[in-house]
């Protein structure tokens, strides 16, 4: 035998000494018994741990050993379990009850340890067929049987022997009708009646045959001779079993059934395992898609929940960056309301004093107290209406009760413009306004762009020749706004990154790294770009790119 796992034989053998004799002869050659007395107790042993082989004896106390290999049949576990079934009774009738009860092959006590040794291992050497072809197999069908004999009488006859047991006989006459007819279709049996020496050699090939391709036909050798050496000969070539052309019909009959039998039951056994494991992959299968989908629903759930915060938190930092602008133009636009109303409150005194002045006069020295409280209150309705205008022109600045409307952009600019002027100081800041002024859009996010971009602008020049251009024009589709400078502009390294969260090119302390950021973001919202080149004037020229949308 080759090399591998050790054969695990369970003997049903009610006698200590057949049973001792059994293991001599069968332990050196490579086999692992274990045993036990009744059937009954055989039984319970099957149940715990199946073995690769069954030897029972035919005779048992209690349970006989034909009614054992009946039960064993009838369970799914142990249908194609090998059984071989010995017995020192010499009747042929032991030997048929023992086969079409369900063994796979009879051995008498006294045939001898060689030929014992060869039927166990020729039971072992099971075929199984390839899965995919025990799988194409279903439902009742007559087993097909090849009969390979080359005398037409003895040939005619099995076949129709083999036809009243509702097997489908196929014949051959020699060799290469054999091969012929196995390539043509599935067979379950091999009947092979040719002569001894050149039947051996064609048994060899047919199982060669059958190990390389899967196919799992079993082999009968219909031999001339019966003595033992023929049968030893025969399995040790890779034959099944041997039947003597010289047994009686019936006996034939029954040691071919048993045969047959036993690879009937091997395909639907791999027909049963092949359904379960479909079963068992659709049922993966069926597992992985309702794990896929529980992941991907988790993991929408994940994204959405993360985007809810990506979208609080950019809120946060746009509202963050703009409160950082505004507290940056705070200092600027208290001293622009400081000056007009300290100027009102001086002149508010004044007012007081030539009013109450002008009550203790008359005439002329009257109209003059009067005359100079009211030039004054004049200038003191001037400084008024500038503070009005801060307020007004911030209050369009922020716009924040209005999510989506009519922005006019040069008045937004000019807003901007104001509210950075004590930042602007001497910069000269020139306009050129060419597109429509109306751009449907968020009013105060675009307002925080142009600021954050005119802010970026005036930090980036320099005085007494500081410049910068603000623009609008339509391109196609877009409403286009450019702010460019003669500043410094941006160093081609860091171009590629000053769009980038916290990135910032000012000194520690200056700014933040926000502005530019979240300009894009606002922008991107909007459905438009924006992009950093060079000023016409020598600087960094930002354009801001935005769909243009119906009123």
């Amino acid at each position: 035998m080759t090399a591998g796992p050790v054969p695990r034989l369970l003997l049903v053998e009610d006698s200590d000494t057949q049973a001792l004799q059994f293991r001599r002869s069968i332990e050196p050659q490579g086999f692992s018994v274990a045993r036990t007395r009744t059937a009954e107790e055989a039984l319970e042993q099957l149940n715990e741990n199946l073995p690769d082989l069954l030897v029972v004896d035919y005779r048992l106390p209690g349970m006989n050993g034909d009614e054992l290999v009946r039960i064993v049949r009838q369970t799914g576990r142990t249908r194609t379990l090998p059984i071989l079934m010995l017995t020192g009774d010499a009747g042929s009738e032991t030997e048929r009850q023992g086969l079409d009860s369900g063994a796979n092959a009879y051995v008498p006590k006294g045939g001898g340890a060689d030929l014992l040794v060869s039927r166990m291992r020729a039971l072992l050497r099971q075929r199984r067929p390839a899965p995919d072809r025990a799988a194409g197999e279903g439902g009742l069908r007559a087993a097909q049987l090849l009969l390979v004999e080359p005398a037409a009488t003895y040939r005619t006859l099995l076949r129709g022997l083999l036809a009243g047991e509702g097997y489908e006989a196929r014949l051959a006459k020699d060799e290469g009708e054999a091969l012929a007819a196995l390539d043509s279709g599935d067979v379950d049996c091999v009947l092979l009646g040719l002569d001894s020496g050149g039947g051996l050699d064609f048994v060899g090939r047919l199982d060669a045959r059958r190990t390389a391709s899967g196919e799992g036909y079993e082999i009968v050798l219909l031999s001339e001779e019966d003595g033992p050496e023929a049968v030893l000969a025969a399995l040790a070539a890779g034959a099944d079993d041997v039947v003597p052309k010289s047994s009686n019909r019936e006996m034939l009959l029954v040691r071919i059934r048993a045969t047959v039998r036993r690879k009937l039951a091997r395909d639907d056994e791999a027909r049963a395992a092949a359904h379960e494991r479909e079963r068992e992959l659709a049922l993966a299968h069926a597992r992985a898609q309702a794990e896929a989908a529980e992941a991907l629903a988790a993991a929408n759930r994940e994204l959405a929940d993360a985007n809810a915060r990506l979208q609080a938190t950019q809120a946060q930092l746009v509202q963050a960056a703009k409160m950082a602008s505004l507290g940056e133009l705070v200092a600027g636009i208290a001293h622009e309301i400081n000056n007009p109303l300290a100027f009102i409150l001086a002149h508010h005194d004044t007012v007081e004093r030539s009013v109450r002045e002008a009550r203790t006069l008359e005439g002329e020295a009257q109209a003059a107290r009067l005359a100079k409280a009211a030039d004054r209150l004049a200038s003191i309705r001037t400084g008024l209406a500038r503070i009005q205008d801060l307020v007004v022109k911030l209050r369009r600045f922020s716009r924040l009760d209005e999510e989506t409307a009519q922005l006019d952009v040069p008045e937004a600019i000019e807003a901007v413009l104001t509210l950075l002027g004590p930042k602007l100081g001497g910069i000269a800041v020139e306009r050129r306004y060419e597109a429509p002024p109306t751009l449907t859009c968020s009013p105060a996010l675009i307002n925080q762009v142009v600021m954050n971009l005119v802010s970026n602008a005036a930090d980036a020049v320099d005085e007494p020749d500081g410049r910068i251009v603000v623009a609008t024009r339509c391109d196609g589709d877009a409403y286009v706004i450019e702010v460019g400078d003669n500043g410094r502009g941006v160093a081609a390294e860091h171009r590629e990154r000053v769009f980038e969260p916290f990135f910032t090119t000012k000194d520690v302390g200056a700014g933040t790294g926000l502005g530019l950021a979240i300009a894009y973001g606002i922008v991107r919202a909007h459905g438009g770009g924006i992009v950093l080149g060079e000023s016409p004037e020598g600087g960094a020229l930002f354009t801001i790119s935005i769909p243009i949308r119906p009123a």
